[in-house]
């Protein structure tokens, strides 16, 4: 009696030292892991999230019951009978580890496991399993088999930042955990217990080993048949990878995620799984990224085959091991992708483009006028591609051209402000730097609607007449894009062949002070120096103010502050902000209207603009050419959409002569246009009811 006392006592003793420092069962029943915030377009549509740990919390039901039965009979085949360890798997670890003089053998539930992933450390001692058997005895009591093994199916690392069942199967298969089959359950099944070394990514073949371990496991616990379990084990590991989650609109996303950070702070955004409603039109977006990508493409071609490829070789590193950034996408038609030459003959060339090549052919680089490959690509080359389409497996592209030429994009709803497209450049893998929010170019001739409001304000007219000829401002002395003189003309005229002398006289006779205060009452925060020349636009502005300034014209002179962000709520549903427009009247209704008599005129037959009269529609807008053609805009609207574009170089070198806003950046413009007044056939601008615009006239270039 004596001894059975004094076992008890201490047995009662550990339990005492082991279990005061315990987290408390009631932890559990509040517990909220982390998940993924994630980013909804305007139709409802997820296109973004953030998060440290991707995870989608799902309920018991969303599991199918292949995963269910892999998970038991891999990992706890007593699961459902056990009260949360199994005293003989773990007396058979103990002998097996005395035995082995180590700690090789496992002896876990999944009880047990969920406890040590919730509330305690990986390291492997006696004290911290006995903590952890503790945990797993009081979880048992408070929780059912279902909840428990729902927590542990939603809680559980499966590698490559995924944690849980359904984030993992999102991840590999591009599905739900409810509609994985049999060979794609027993491969998410097996990764637990080592998340990296069966990983179907790093270690497809220690994953296929894994996987077929686990049907072994199914096929003895009966839960499968011999057939079933034959045809899985010679499948293949069958993945389809998601693609990356920010892939579509990155610099909009990136955008968005300042924006919550500020508000919310870093950890709320990135582990509370918010679901923020944004502004961002998905169909609209995916036309800006193609129009941005198609336009550049034009522009390299028109300037011909450069070459001055970087080399991996070359550059010291190994061809067979190299990875490009633009691979973490998977090669797919419609997509511009950096590639690796790593085969040559003379009239073919293949590109490795991450974990799938094509095979370009003398069709494929005609544009360049060399015939054979060798003749200007060599083994180790970086190469640019545009994957046009699809037959079987094998894909089909061209060969393109990526000097460095950036362009930016962003257009926005005038009536809400809502940013529906943004693209900041041309490949985000290489360069995050968002040029429609971050960068203050040069703007040309479409600073002059500033100048032009100024002097409408001050009383003038589109039928006023202005010399336009020889003059000097002192020692300055401009002159106009043609370096001809049209003598006297219209305002309207000036406006729409965007002539500088009218400009800078409307400049001088109004003051460079009203036309700056006019520009800065319009939205832009960019600092302005008062001399007459930045009415030709020697002023950096960045594009998303140039937008937004825009738009007051259509809007009949309100401004509308652009916005991203619609609604954020937690992920129960709690409304947490949900902004309105910020609205401000920036000019009178008159000035506006007036205003736009000229801004309409440059999409009309001998406007700078008038290529746009293609689109049949209501449209306004501006080019804009800085000096030596080291940046090209156009700014426009229709009632409806306020849109511009950008294209220029990060070093600010020329883009080549004659590459106007009309040239280079009105055809992007154009291609995202047409998409954006699709299906509003019938809108106009306010007090205009005028018939459509008639067919395109050959326009001046600026």
């Amino acid at each position: 009696m004596a001894v059975l006392a004094i076992a008890v006592g201490s047995l009662s003793g550990l339990m005492l030292v082991y279990s005061v420092n315990l987290p408390q069962i009631q932890d559990l029943e509040r517990y909220q892991p982390d998940t993924i915030t994630e980013l909804y377009d305007v139709h409802g549509r997820p296109f973004g999230s953030f998060a440290l740990e991707r995870r989608v919390v799902v309920d018991y039901n969303s599991f199918s019951p292949l995963l269910r039965q892999a998970v038991i009979s891999i990992e706890d085949k007593n699961f459902e009978s056990h009260g949360g360890v199994n005293v003989f798997r773990v007396l058979g670890a103990i002998y097996h580890d005395i035995a082995s003089k180590g700690r090789a053998q496992g002896a876990s539930t999944l009880t047990m496991q969920l406890a040590r992933n919730l509330f305690l450390s990986s390291e492997r001692t006696g004290s911290r399993k006995l903590q952890e058997i503790f945990l797993s005895l009081q979880i048992e009591h408070a929780f059912t088999k279902e909840q428990i093994f729902t927590l542990y199916a939603n809680q559980i690392a499966l590698g490559h930042g995924t944690f849980g069942f359904e984030a993992g199967a999102r991840y590999y298969f591009s599905k739900h955990a409810k509609d994985l089959t049999l060979p794609e359950a027993a491969l998410l099944a097996g990764l637990p217990k080592g998340p990296s070394e069966f990983s179907p990514i790093s270690n497809p073949d220690r994953a296929f080993r894994r996987r077929n371990q686990v049907i072994n496991a199914m096929l003895e616990d009966g839960a499968i048949t011999a057939a079933q379990a034959d045809a899985a084990r010679t499948a293949p590991l069958g993945l389809h990878l998601e693609p990356p989650p920010n892939s579509i609109a990155p610099w909009f996303v990136e955008e968005v995620r300042r924006e919550l950070e500020r508000q919310f702070g870093a950890d709320r955004v990135h582990e509370a799984g918010l679901k923020v409603e944004t502004t961002l039109d998905l169909d609209l977006q995916q036309t800006a990224n193609r129009a941005v990508l198609d336009g550049l493409a034009a522009y390299e071609r028109r300037h011909g085959w450069k070459g001055r490829l970087l080399n991996v070789p070359a550059g010291g590193l190994d061809i067979h091991t190299f990875r490009h950034p633009d691979w973490v996408e998977t090669a797919t038609p419609d997509m511009y992708m950096h590639g690796l030459v790593t085969g040559i003959l003379p009239y073919q060339a293949t590109v490795k483009l991450g974990n799938r090549d094509i095979v370009l052919t003398p069709e494929s680089w005609s544009w360049t006028r060399f015939k054979t490959a060798p003749e200007f690509l060599h083994l180790g080359d970086i190469v640019y591609v545009h994957i046009t389409g699809q037959s079987g497996n094998e894909l089909s592209g061209t060969l393109e051209q990526d000097s460095g030429a950036q362009s930016s994009l962003l257009a926005m709803d005038n009536s809400t402000g809502d940013v529906l497209a943004l693209v900041g450049g041309r490949d985000f893998n290489l360069s995050q730097f968002d040029r429609a929010t971050q960068a203050e170019r040069q703007t040309g001739s479409s600073f002059k609607p500033y100048v032009y409001t100024a002097a409408v304000e001050d009383g003038a007219t589109p039928g006023e007449m202005i010399l336009d000829a020889p003059t000097s401002f002192g020692s300055y002395t401009p002159h106009n894009y043609e370096g001809n003189f049209l003598g006297a003309i219209t305002l309207e005229r000036a406006f729409a062949d965007s002539r500088n002398i009218p400009a800078l006289k409307l400049a001088q006779r109004v003051g460079i002070h009203k036309v700056i205060d006019v520009t800065h009452q319009f939205g832009v925060t960019s600092n302005i120096p008062a001399f007459l020349p930045v009415a030709l636009g020697s002023v950096e502005i960045n594009l998303l103010e140039h937008v937004a300034s825009y738009s007051v014209f259509p809007n009949d002179g309100i401004r509308v502050a652009p916005r991203l962000i619609r609604k954020v709520t937690t992920s129960d549903g709690i409304p947490l902000t949900e902004p309105a427009p910020e609205v401000k009247e920036v000019t009178s209704v008159k000035t506006a209207r007036t205003m736009m008599t000229l801004l309409k005129s440059v999409i009309a037959p001998g406007g700078t603009g008038a290529d746009a009269m293609a689109l049949h529609h209501p449209l306004g807008g501006k080019t804009g050419t800085t000096s030596d053609y080291t940046d090209a805009w156009f700014m426009g609207f229709s009632p409806s959409v306020t849109c511009g574009v950008w294209v220029g170089y990060d070093n600010r070198q020329s883009l080549g002569d004659k590459e106007t806003g009309a040239h280079a950046a009105l055809p992007i413009w154009m291609d995202f246009m047409r998409a954006a007044i699709a299906d509003k056939p019938d809108e106009h601008f306010p007090g205009d009811l005028s018939a459509p615009l008639l067919a395109n006239t050959q326009p001046a270039s600026r």
